[in-house]
């Protein structure tokens, strides 16, 4: 039974309805034809193009769980853990798609007001207007309490100054939750963050560097500078000084969706792999007749059930509701570790040819490397588990 078969085994008990059914094979003919053959190009130019958001805006894939009065589904997280999957089964560098529709939308849809879902929800269901969230900076990253862009009040606007760094969906982005301090001298320190929504050609707000990464060429990260910004009061998601809480809130579906990036990275990686082990010849034999690589392909199959078992029960928690930040703080840092371990062993199984960026095994071997250090760093997520352990 391959890895395939057995995953699709695993999927129908997860997602049962033929809803979820309908929306993952929809989307992975789509998929199949606007995203697949053009992927190599989009990597090649650093960025992925805004027709392609507006192309699934029009198909119905994007924030499945916005409500449907506006222009969404209304859907549970199965949705978006199948756009998470079917996106991350091509390439890492779609993870901006889902970071949209998954992680930044949510926000709105819990803690904005009528006129806010009103003025920007249709538009990131449709494309028209696409997402991000700008948490890290150059001085603060993990550390999210002590973050120094500030937010000071001035009438009915809010002033803002600082900068943020490693933002994905930098460039494309028209709609940026930021976090900063309205209250810069809170005590506790978290009592002082708000989350305030900052949109293109606000004056004062510029794009910096588009930064050049390692891995994930297609996925746009940039520094964005806030210089004088005037925001209305209108503009701050939620209410001042609860931007902390309303992060820790979310961080459990965005490390969830982490963590399923990785599994399916892993999988990927597993299936490439054993199939080129069966093509390729050495000592007159397919290298897959070597015992090494036979115990090798064993261990990595096995690692890889495994994580994909832990991954599914904990969507299936997730949709029902439950509190499980320590389990998805392990899935997170284990699954992602897991995968940058694999994606070296699996370079090696191919060889030479596996260092040739003709071969995918190589665009994962970059990619996977910085999974262990966004959404959280997997020490963040040990120093999580451990708390929780009443240590």
């Amino acid at each position: 039974m391959s890895n395939q078969t057995i995953y699709k085994a695993q999927a129908s008990r997860i997602y049962p309805s033929n809803e979820h059914l309908m929306f993952r094979e929809s989307l992975r003919k789509f998929v199949e034809k606007e995203v697949e053959p053009y992927f190599t190009q989009w990597e090649e130019e650093r960025l992925i193009p805004r027709e392609l958001w507006l192309k699934l805006g029009k198909q119905g894939f994007l924030c499945p769980s916005v409500d449907e009065k506006y222009g969404g589904m209304g859907v549970d997280f199965g949705f978006a853990a199948i756009l998470s999957e079917e996106l991350a089964r091509v390439g890492t560098g779609l993870s901006g798609i889902s970071l949209h529709s998954n992680v930044a939308t949510p926000y709105i849809s819990s803690f904005g007001t009528e006129d806010q879902k009103k003025r920007f929800l249709p538009k990131f269901v449709s494309g028209e207007l696409i997402s991000a969230i700008a948490m890290t900076e150059p001085g603060a990253g993990s550390d999210l309490q002590n973050i120094s862009t500030t937010a000071i009040k001035d009438g009915s606007d809010y002033i803002v100054n600082g900068q943020k760094t490693f933002i994905t969906n930098g460039i494309l982005s028209d709609v940026v939750l930021v976090a900063c301090k309205t209250d810069p001298k809170a005590t506790p320190a978290h009592r002082g963050v708000s989350l305030l929504l900052i949109e293109r050609g606000m004056a004062g707000f510029s794009r910096g560097r588009k930064l050049d990464k390692v891995g994930m060429h297609s996925q746009d990260t940039a520094e964005l500078i806030f210089e004088d910004v005037r925001v209305p009061a209108s503009n701050l998601l939620g209410e001042e000084g609860k931007g902390f809480l309303y992060l820790m809130d979310k961080l459990q579906q965005e490390r969830l969706l982490t963590a399923i990036g990785g599994i399916v990275a892993a999988e990927d990686m597993l299936d490439i792999t054993l199939q080129y082990v069966k093509e390729r010849q050495a000592f007159g034999k397919p290298i897959s007749k070597f015992q090494n690589t036979q115990f090798k392909l064993a261990e990595i199959a096995t690692l890889v059930q495994i994580g994909r078992t832990f991954v599914d029960d904990l969507i299936v928690k997730h949709m029902a509701g439950q509190d499980i930040v320590t389990e998805v703080s392990m899935a997170k840092w284990w699954l992602t570790d897991m995968a940058r371990r694999i994606s070296a062993e699996c370079m090696q199984l191919h060889g030479g040819y596996g260092y040739m960026e003709e071969y995918k095994i190589a665009r994962r071997y970059r990619d996977a490397a910085v999974a262990p250090i966004y959404a959280g760093s997997n020490e963040i997520m040990k120093i999580i588990i451990a708390k929780n352990l009443g240590m």
